[in-house]
């Protein structure tokens, strides 16, 4: 699989991020995770078109009780990009994480997951339950076979209208709530700095099944329907102002699940509610693996 590698330098000096890289090799490509502090496990499962960056502000408040574990999909952040669209399927994303929780023998596992993490990191709990303690379910949805909403809709033509023109770190600024710095969307931007490294964040609205025909849709619904047998803990923290996932969808999420906690709303957050809320996202996962 032919692939584009960010030059290194690209993620050097970026604000507020001063983690060592590490890496998977994942059938010849470089996988790359964080891996900071000592504890019980969190993975921390990011969408699109972010990465491990996202989580810059949640680490520092897990890792003086957790181990947090925060990577890369591929064609994202530091990882490797193939640089096909076709080259990206949801099982290549679940098979990758799957196969770094084995390298890292993650046992007793909370896995946090928002946006794509949701398809991805709910998934790898229904498949193997035997590792996972308890899951942290933010702005993502939990089914298949029809669109998220209209406004999702709108940004999947957005997508396919823009292309590689499409610049990450912009998008995510105009979601948020909070504003950022200028060098905060330029870190953003820094895995992808030319149209041949862009295929992965192209390729994921292309994945999420809005007919029924779509081959993502039952292996979507079987996780759904696994879910809603599940009775291990389950927090549902959703922010306030969100125009794809609001409120209502946590509540949703939370009448499905057995295990699943009253649905938490954060305020003055938006779809990416760990930049626009980090340090209180972090601090609420950290007492949730304690209780």
């Amino acid at each position: 699989m032919e692939a584009y590698r960010t030059p290194d330098e690209r993620f050097d000096g970026l604000p507020g991020y001063a983690f060592s890289p590490r890496y998977l090799d994942y059938d010849g490509l470089r996988l790359h995770y964080l891996d900071e502090g000592e504890g019980p496990p969190v993975l921390l499962l990011h969408g699109e078109p972010t990465w491990a960056y996202l989580y810059r502000k949640v680490i520092p408040e897990l890792t003086p009780t957790c181990r947090a574990v925060a990577p890369d999909y591929l064609g994202f952040g530091r990882s490797d990009k193939p640089l096909r669209l076709e080259d990206y399927t949801y099982d290549l994303h679940v098979d990758t994480i799957r196969r770094l929780v084995a390298e890292l023998d993650l046992r007793e596992l909370t896995i946090v997951v928002q946006d794509w993490g949701g398809p991805i990191g709910l998934r790898l709990a229904v498949e193997q339950p035997e590792r996972v303690a308890r899951l942290v379910i933010m702005n993502t949805g939990v089914g298949g076979g029809r669109p998220p909403s209209e406004e999702w809709l709108r940004f999947r033509a957005f997508v396919r209208r823009v292309g590689t023109e499409l610049v990450p770190g912009r998008l995510i600024r105009i979601s948020c709530v909070q504003p950022f710095a200028d060098e905060v969307e330029e870190a953003y931007n820094a895995p992808f700095p030319v149209p041949e490294s862009k295929a992965g964040f192209l390729a994921f609205p292309e994945l999420v099944p809005t007919e029924p025909e779509h081959p993502n849709t039952e292996p979507l619904l079987r996780v759904r329907a696994a879910l809603e047998h599940w009775e291990k803990p389950v927090l549902v923290l959703f922010s306030d102002s969100d125009s794809i996932f609001p409120p209502q969808v946590a509540e949703r999420i939370a009448d499905l699940i057995p295990g699943a906690l009253e649905p938490e709303i954060v305020a003055g957050a938006g779809h990416f509610l760990q930049e626009d809320r980090g340090p209180e996202i972090g601090a609420r996962i950290a007492r949730f693996v304690a209780a």
